[in-house]
Formats: C-alpha cells, sequence, structure tokens
C-alpha cells in the first residue's frame, strides 16, 4: 500500500481517504449543509447601522488612479528572499490562491529581473531591426502605433517554474510552487508585419531579440515562430505595461518559456543560426542523469494546480460544501479536460471548466464537493488539446533524472488535514 510522505509527520495511508465517503459534482452542494455562522436575529453586523452606513466616503477624485481595498492589501507579490544573491537578478510570485477567473492584475502578474528595472522614457525608446534583413530599420514607438494591432490573452510561465520541487516538496504555498506565472490581455503589433517591413533574406533562420536593461537579455528564436504569434507588445489588460513587465515594450512569445519573452526590447537581429547565448547555454537548458543537457526546449506543457485549498487558503468553514479551484495552462493551446483527485491519484474526478478557454492561456477549473472532515490529498492533471496528459512527477524524475530545475510540470498534491489546515507534500 502506497503512503503519503508528511514531513515531521508519520505516513498516512491512502486506505483511510478512500473510507472518507465524499461525494463530488453539483449534487454534493445540493446535499450538503450550507450553515452560516451569522444568524440574521442576533448577529449586530446585520441587526444594527454601521459607521459606513452613516458617513459620507470620499469623492471621485480621491483616488486617481485605483487601487485595492485596503483589507486586501495581503494579496501582494512575495519572493523567497535566501532564493537569490540580489533583488536585481532574482524573481518574486503571483499570488494564485488568492485570485479568481484567468485574467491576473496587472500589479499582481510576477516579477523575474536579471538586471533590475529599466526605466525608460518611451519618447527615447527605439527598436532596431537589423542583421540579414534587405533594409535595416528603427522605429520610434509612434513609429510602432500605426501598424495594425491584435489583442491576445496569453499565459506568461517561467521555465524554472515549480523548479525547487524536483526533489521533493520543499515550498508550502502554491504562491511559491507555482506562482512564476501570470496571464494577461497583450496588446501589440504582430512580429511577423515589422519583419515583412525589413525584408527577411531567404537565409534568416532565427532572430535574436535583445532587452534594453542591464542584463542585454537575449535569446534566439526560430524565424518560423517569430513570423507566427510572436506580438510586440506595448500594453497589458488594456493599459500601458509596467515597468517591471517591459515598459514601453516586450515581446510576446506565446507557449513558450517566458526568458524568450525578451522585456525593454530594443533590438531584434535576424540570423542563419543559433547565437548560443548565456541564457540558453549555460542557463535554461535541462541536465540530465547521464550529464547530458536538454537544449531548446520551449514550449511550457500542459500543467495545472489546485490553488484553493492550498497551503496559504485553508479551509477554515469546516464540515460541508467545500470549492476546489484550480488553474490549467498548456503552451501546446487549449486545455480540453481537468481531472481532479482527492485520494493522491488512486481515483479521478472530471472537474468543470468555466469561463473563457482561449489557447495558450490560463484555464479556470472547479470541483464541488461534500468534505466530511477527513484527510484529503487534492491533485488536480490537466490535458490538452494535442492529448498531452500533465505526468506525475516521478515520471518526470524517470525520464529526466532529479537535476532539472526547468520545465517541471508534474502533478502536485496538497494534503489537507482534519483541522483544515493544508500542507505540500508527496505521494511515495
Amino acid at each position: 500500500m502506497s503512503n503519503t510522505k508528511v514531513s515531521g509527520t508519520s505516513p498516512i495511508n491512502r486506505r483511510t481517504l478512500l473510507k472518507a465517503g465524499l461525494a463530488t459534482g453539483t449534487a454534493a452542494v445540493a446535499g450538503g449543509a450550507l450553515t452560516g455562522t451569522a444568524r440574521a436575529d442576533g448577529d449586530p453586523l446585520i441587526t444594527e447601522i454601521q459607521d459606513w452606513n452613516r458617513y459620507l466616503g470620499d469623492g471621485v477624485q480621491a483616488r486617481p488612479y485605483g487601487v485595492p481595498s485596503e483589507f486586501e492589501a495581503h494579496v501582494v507579490r512575495r519572493d523567497v528572499e535566501w532564493l537569490t544573491a540580489s533583488t536585481e537578478s532574482s524573481v518574486n510570485f503571483t499570488p494564485l490562491h488568492e485570485l479568481e477567473g484567468i485574467i491576473t492584475p496587472n500589479g499582481l502578474c510576477f516579477e523575474r529581473h536579471h538586471g533590475g528595472i529599466a526605466e525608460i522614457d518611451p519618447a527615447n525608446h527605439r527598436l532596431m531591426i537589423n542583421g540579414l534583413v534587405d533594409k535595416q530599420l528603427v522605429f520610434t514607438m509612434e513609429d510602432l502605433k500605426r501598424f495594425p494591432r491584435e489583442n491576445r490573452v496569453y499565459f506568461l510561465e517561467c521555465a524554472a517554474n515549480s523548479g525547487m520541487e524536483w526533489r521533493g516538496a520543499q515550498l508550502n504555498g502554491c504562491q511559491y510552487t507555482h506562482g512564476m506565472i501570470h496571464c494577461v490581455v497583450y496588446t501589440g503589433v504582430p512580429l511577423k508585419y515589422l519583419l515583412q517591413e525589413a525584408g527577411v533574406k531567404t537565409n534568416g533562420k532565427w532572430i535574436l531579440p535583445e532587452g534594453a536593461d542591464a542584463a542585454a537579455m537575449t535569446r534566439s528564436v526560430p524565424i518560423e515562430k517569430a513570423l507566427d504569434d510572436c506580438l510586440v507588445a506595448f500594453k497589458m489588460n488594456g493599459e500601458a505595461l509596467r515597468p517591471e513587465q517591459g515598459y514601453p515594450l516586450r515581446l510576446v512569445v506565446p507557449g513558450w518559456e517566458g526568458n524568450m519573452w525578451v522585456k525593454w526590447l530594443r533590438r531584434i537581429e535576424v540570423g542563419d543560426e543559433p547565437w548560443h547565448h548565456r541564457e540558453e547555454t549555460s542557463k535554461y537548458t535541462d541536465l540530465l542523469a547521464n550529464g547530458k543537457s536538454r537544449r531548446f526546449t520551449w514550449v511550457m506543457d500542459v500543467k495545472s494546480v489546485i490553488t484553493n485549498p492550498s497551503p496559504q487558503a485553508p479551509v477554515t468553514h469546516g464540515k460541508g460544501p467545500l470549492v476546489i479551484s484550480g488553474v490549467a495552462w498548456s503552451g501546446n493551446g487549449r486545455v480540453t479536460r481537468v481531472d481532479v483527485s482527492i485520494d493522491g491519484g488512486r481515483n479521478w474526478h472530471t472537474a468543470r471548466i468555466d469561463g473563457p478557454s482561449l489557447p495558450k492561456a490560463m484555464h479556470r477549473f472547479y470541483l464541488d464537493i461534500d468534505w466530511d472532515g477527513s484527510d484529503l490529498l487534492l491533485q488536480s492533471r490537466a490535458i490538452d488539446e494535442m492529448g498531452y496528459v500533465q505526468p506525475t512527477k516521478e515520471e518526470l524524475r524517470v525520464s529526466r533524472g532529479e537535476n532539472s530545475i526547468y520545465h517541471n510540470n508534474g502533478i502536485q498534491t496538497w494534503h489537507v488535514k482534519t483541522d483544515g489546515t493544508v500542507e505540500n507534500v508527496e505521494i511515495s
């Protein structure tokens, strides 16, 4: 019988989970008791007038740029201080457990920098296209905004998302295990229009986007991808890019690892072969057990995570109706199905995908159950339109060893305890 290893406690036998008798689906809600903690006939918060009912509030111009309620001050990006030597080359994490739907608010999109945030005056920013082209071009921001533009919803995931989980359960919270991702509406010019304007020579097979930050980030991108769905974006969720997201201009490379989405984009060189720069040799490669490395592993494969309940979002209401929620995504296209297990992968239930289902974007899923207070081992497993099924962590380790950092799309397990607290664990 397989057990669950929980740090600091005795193993939990999965047979106990099979005895929980948990019903799933909408019928569970109908059968459960939605008992409120407050009663209308005795709770002064509903029977008596509150201060916010008595006094006028702030006027329309008190907050010229809207901000969240003071009671949502805890919903912020967070970093792990010991993860890197400096904050200029580091990462923070999207609070996935606090979000709903599929769109990430601009102020909560995770950050990943290699040389700190570049503060650029758009009036002085330029984009050059050079190399194997018929004519080298330099565009101002005004020039770029005269090209036809498109609006597209895409997720952006760092290749190192979940990277620390390769060797076992590490960080206690989906913000930290899976929070190097966001999903927004990008507005920009298809890159193919700019390359067509410059005229790519017949031997032009690759492009090298370069950032204007102190790190001068560069990555090699095949010309086929550049001419397919890449955008040169200047807006996200309807407003200008935030400085930490590449203002005033960034590259969007849908479905591919976030390191290729060069921020503060200043130059695109066309060449006849990849450049083999730092970020595609010593970094952003996958070291295998035999000492060899996988290279150019661009696509972010099908993946999902349950965001509620999770370690930062425990069950606080006790037994009864419980909404299990999460997000799924795939760099191959749409997610067509998400299965959820409450017993560590022994049995699976098809979740409900709700909201937009767009290619290379996040998908929101739900499973409604009637919780009897027993231990749960929550997992989610996504399947995309190409037929790819999200693997277990052990399946990944068998094929790629334990040396990797990047492209960990393994199934995540949360242990929901009888008191409602949740812990990051692994099934063995």
